[in-house]
């Protein structure tokens, strides 16, 4: 796939990154479920299974959006990290997949006996 965005808009107040494609697709993206779900290899690891468990990002922020070419972003986040790449294509499966992620997320924090705080 090779879809474009046509906005991307951060809302620092609510943690929230609004993107919209040219396809109509419109995403509300939280700063939490982006930190977690980076594509970095910091978190995504080297190969399958290598993926590490982000915990304790409920409060993380965006504080920066730097363009990577014409076909990325760099979201640079309060806690320091800023190595993944967000594609257009992650963003747009980000946000396709994000009520199936998130439940994924949950589901795994549970299993390692974490628990989000409020």
């Amino acid at each position: 796939m090779n879809i474009r965005p046509t906005e991307i808009k951060l809302h620092q107040g609510s943690r929230r990154l609004e993107v919209a494609f040219e396809d109509g697709a419109h995403f509300d993206l939280p700063c939490e479920y982006l930190r977690v779900f980076s594509p970095s290899a910091e978190v995504r690891g080297h190969g399958p299974g290598s993926e590490t468990l982000v915990v304790g990002k409920e409060a993380v922020n965006i504080t920066a959006i730097e363009p990577i070419g014409n076909y990325a972003v760099r979201l640079v986040f309060d806690d320091g990290h800023a190595t993944g790449l967000y594609s257009w294509n992650v963003l747009y499966d980000l946000g396709t997949e994000q009520a199936h992620n998130w439940q994924d997320y949950l589901r795994r924090l549970a299993d390692a006996g974490h628990q989000r705080q409020a």
